[in-house]
Order: structure tokens, then C-alpha cells, then sequence
């Protein structure tokens, strides 16, 4: 499991960088998700690395 919180808004991104934080559950800025870490996560997170920080549990 990675844990993981919106900490930059995602305005003036491209739409498929938004379409990956609504697919990971990431809405709001300061919104947090805990997601089962498979491959298909892992490359959505690497896609949204500059918006998005983890947070250790």
C-alpha cells in the first residue's frame, strides 16, 4: 500500500495529468488516498510526481 496527498493544484496541467490524479481518487488539494501499489499505479504516480507527495504511515 502507498499513501499518497494532492500537494500542488493540478491547474494548467494537460488533461491527462488530471485524468490520472481523478483516477487515483486525488480531487482537492490536501486530499489523501491510500492505493494497493501495483505496476499500473506506479506509472500513474510517475506521471503525477511533480503534483503529488507521499506520506509515510
Amino acid at each position: 500500500m502507498v499513501r499518497i496527498k494532492l500537494a500542488r493544484s493540478p491547474i494548467g496541467t494537460n488533461r491527462r495529468v488530471r485524468e490520472t490524479l481523478r483516477g487515483l481518487g486525488l480531487t482537492r488539494v490536501g486530499c489523501e488516498r491510500e492505493i494497493k501499489r501495483t505496476p499500473a499505479v506506479e506509472g500513474m504516480l510517475r506521471r503525477v510526481a511533480h503534483l503529488v507527495v507521499a506520506i509515510k504511515s
